[in-house]
């Protein structure tokens, strides 16, 4: 085999089509909302990791847990790169009527691109945050958040940062 690229053999290259059961598909007992989905900075160094916090807030009846899911997609790539990437998750146990306030860090590394090696570059991305995949159709109502930022600086091996 000499063909290494993912492109057309797994879900996250075939793009616009939607897997059956994506990551983080299924129902839940409550309902859940977010907000405030808040980034370090909208402008990052091309080495730089992102802080990212987000609000969680069970408005259902019962107890209950949450997988909160972050999902990036590059704008702009000098390679094929996936729709979008899970780069963080976390089960939360939420009281009913409650709110928790999470926080994650985004390293650099996982904004990398294959290209001969791992190496990052500048531009646009995108940050997804919320209970499923973004644009997934589910019958549990579930929101998905986003926020931009941009990246700047030449692009360089990630062994370099």
């Amino acid at each position: 085999m000499e063909n290494y690229t993912m492109e057309g053999r797994t879900y996250r290259y075939y793009g616009q089509e939607a897997p059956l059961y994506p990551f983080g598909y299924g129902l839940s007992y409550t309902t859940f909302r977010y907000r405030d989905l808040v980034l370090s900075s909208p402008v990052l160094p091309v080495c730089a990791n992102l802080s990212v916090s987000v609000v969680l807030e069970n408005t259902g009846l019962r107890d209950s847990e949450e997988v909160v899911q972050l999902y990036l997609r590059w704008e702009q790539s000098s390679v094929p790169v996936p729709r979008w990437q899970l780069v963080a998750f976390r089960r939360v146990a939420v009281l009913a009527g409650r709110e928790a306030k999470l926080s994650f860090q985004v390293l650099a590394e996982q904004r990398a691109v294959w290209a001969q090696d791992w190496r990052l570059e500048p531009g646009t991305f995108t940050l997804f945050a919320g209970g499923q995949q973004p644009g997934q159709k589910t019958r549990a109502p579930s929101e998905v958040l986003s926020a931009r930022f941009s990246v700047t600086g030449t692009a360089r091996p990630l062994r370099l940062c």
